[in-house]
């Protein structure tokens, strides 16, 4: 008999979201092609132009927390939204280079807007029992989308790359009026005057502070599969085919075993599930060291995928448990940008330069070694975790949300 709880349905509405804004994530992965294809810019050039999306998504995360929790959750996935939708209009119309940089950077700004909104809305909406359930939905919507987007971005790129821009476009629109038609407002009230300023109660915040030192390795490790990787099987001598092949095995791994392990997850310890996903995770980059072929690195990618699973359903809960409830949405994109913003710069070059000159056992056997220390890290942490998350629990009894 399943008892597990009914998720309301404004959390379905963000699933929905999340899955038709990555249905329509076509722009980002084909954006390069198209400028140096379309635009006849230079790789460099386009490559730049692609940093300065990543630089805004950097930014995009801090100011959507901030926006969350001071206007409203609902009103910062609409500017989120509407703002993609513009941008990526400006995007693909714009001719010169000034304002290419211009809208490259308005999309990643706005496009990363929602995340932390949305997290928060949903440690708004449900119990903290129910949130890893939640979180471990979204993120196979999101995989599921995504996965779909990939194909079909190639398809329309085939026609015409103007068609890439004004259906991502399009998707975000429709996000945006799911949003407005069946979101409501979940910021709690506060009954003891003004919100807290985010950065100086952050900086304060000894567990989070290391929560994030800890998230800082796991993206390390992590962005290996999508830098380091490529160029280790090429010098296996495997095609660039070869690597696309094995690469597409985490989105099919996480869309078809995603949905069976959910409830399950849920039900286990939040910190030590969080460990041993890292441990996992840097165990799969591992065995990089005594692979060679195909098959082998379909197996690492495989194994690390399964540790993704794990952390990706339970991190927001954590960080859920973690935040302030005055701050929630703060904490959520100050989190997202500082992890996997910074893990996103410091993985390519440290594992691409360490391939160059230490070699590829070094750096496999450097992510294991390194999945290890984060693995005891994490267990060390867990009694703060536990305490906090009681701590907010109680906290949060007596808040309602906002009108």
């Amino acid at each position: 008999m399943n008892d597990a709880p009914r998720l309301p349905r404004a959390f379905w509405a963000l699933w929905v979201c999340q899955l038709v804004n990555r249905l329509g994530s076509f722009v980002q992965p084909f954006l390069v092609l198209y400028l140096t294809q379309d635009r006849h810019l230079s790789a460099g050039t386009a490559g730049a132009v692609a940093a300065a999306v990543g630089a805004g998504s950097v930014v995009s995360q801090l100011v959507g927390g901030w926006l969350s929790d001071r206007f409203g959750r609902r009103r910062t996935m609409l500017i989120g939204f509407f703002g993609t939708a513009a941008a990526l209009i400006l995007l693909g119309s714009a001719r010169s280079m000034m304002t290419i940089w211009a809208a490259a950077f308005v999309v990643g700004l706005m496009g990363d807007l929602f995340r932390p909104a949305v997290q928060a809305t949903v440690a708004d909406l449900l119990q903290p029992r129910e949130r890893v359930r939640a979180y471990g939905l979204l993120f196979w919507a999101i995989n599921l989308g995504f996965s779909v987007s990939t194909v079909s971005a190639g398809v329309l790129a085939s026609i015409g790359y103007n068609w890439l821009f004004w259906i991502n476009a399009g998707t975000s629109v429709v996000a945006a009026l799911v949003i407005w038609r069946m979101v409501p407002e979940t910021r709690p009230v506060l009954d003891d005057g003004p919100r807290r300023p985010l950065l100086p109660v952050a900086l304060r915040d000894t567990t989070f502070l290391l929560m994030i030192l800890l998230q800082i390795g796991y993206a390390t490790i992590y962005f290996q599969g999508y830098s380091t990787l490529p160029l280790a099987m090429a010098g296996d001598g495997l095609p660039s085919s070869t690597y696309g092949l094995v690469i597409a095995l985490n989105g099919v791994v996480i869309v078809l075993v995603q949905p069976f392990v959910n409830r399950r997850l849920a039900a286990l310890d939040r910190p030590k599930l969080l460990a041993g996903s890292m441990l996992i995770v840097g165990a799969g980059f591992g065995l990089g060291a005594i692979v060679h072929s195909w098959w082998g690195y379909g197996l690492s990618v495989v194994v690390w995928t399964i540790g993704e699973i794990g952390f990706a359903a339970v991190i927001g809960a954590v960080f859920a448990d973690l935040a302030p409830v005055d701050l929630r949405g703060g904490y959520m994109g100050l989190a997202g940008s500082m992890s996997f913003g910074l893990g996103s710069v410091i993985g390519p070059l440290l594992g691409t330069n360490t391939l160059e000159h230490a070699g590829r056992v070094t750096v496999w056997a450097g992510c294991a070694v390194l999945g290890g220390i984060l693995f005891v890290g994490q267990l060390a942490l867990a009694p703060a975790l536990h305490a906090r998350a009681a701590a907010n629990h109680a906290a949060e009894e007596g808040l309602v949300p906002s009108a």
